[in-house]
């Protein structure tokens, strides 16, 4: 015995982009958060290979409080660069950085918390880098699912809308009225 509905009609691909403007107030949110963190990570970034740190140096090596290398240093400034030009770009494709960039953000955390004083840490990650990393990437996945996701979204939202095509029909107010 079912009880489910079954839908008839078939399902169609939701695009966010014809439904969110370029000057929706979202679009600050997503903005911010990728543009900060970016700049964040550029400058210590940057900051790390100023030091003149080798690559798979595994050493001691601070900058900001974070233990780094060469490596880590060059991934923070094209990760940081990424996130930056989300940035400038702005809307979905901000948001979406935001939130695929957290996940790695908190799976590289779990990683490198598993490599910790090992033979294969060659990022130089200490635990203070592993707790940063969680704390990025919980930031850059809240600024990414702003407004996407939530049981209060309101009905003029246009990720509700797209969720709720019926129901947007049934709340608009008739034509000519």
């Amino acid at each position: 015995m079912a009880t489910h509905a079954v839908h008839t009609k078939p399902r169609r691909r939701t695009e966010f982009d014809k439904h969110l403007p370029v000057d929706h107030r979202l679009n600050t949110v997503y903005r911010i958060g990728a543009g900060v963190i970016g700049a964040f990570l550029v400058a210590f970034g940057i900051l790390g290979l100023m030091n003149h740190i080798g690559f798979f140096d595994t050493g001691g090596n601070s900058v900001a409080g974070l233990n780094t290398n060469g490596t880590l240093s060059i991934l923070s400034i094209v990760v940081g660069a990424i996130l930056l030009a989300g940035m400038v770009i702005g809307g979905n494709v901000a948001s979406t950085l935001n939130m695929v960039f957290g996940v790695l953000f908190l799976l590289n955390g779990f990683l490198n918390l598993a490599l910790l004083d090992g033979d294969y840490n060659f990022l130089a990650f200490k635990i203070q880098n592993v707790i940063f990393s969680f704390i990025v990437g919980l930031l850059l996945m809240t600024f990414g699912m702003y407004g996407r996701v939530g049981s209060t979204l309101p009905h003029d939202n246009p990720y509700w809308r797209a969720r709720h095509p019926d129901a947007g029909e049934r709340e608009r107010p008739p034509a000519g009225g």
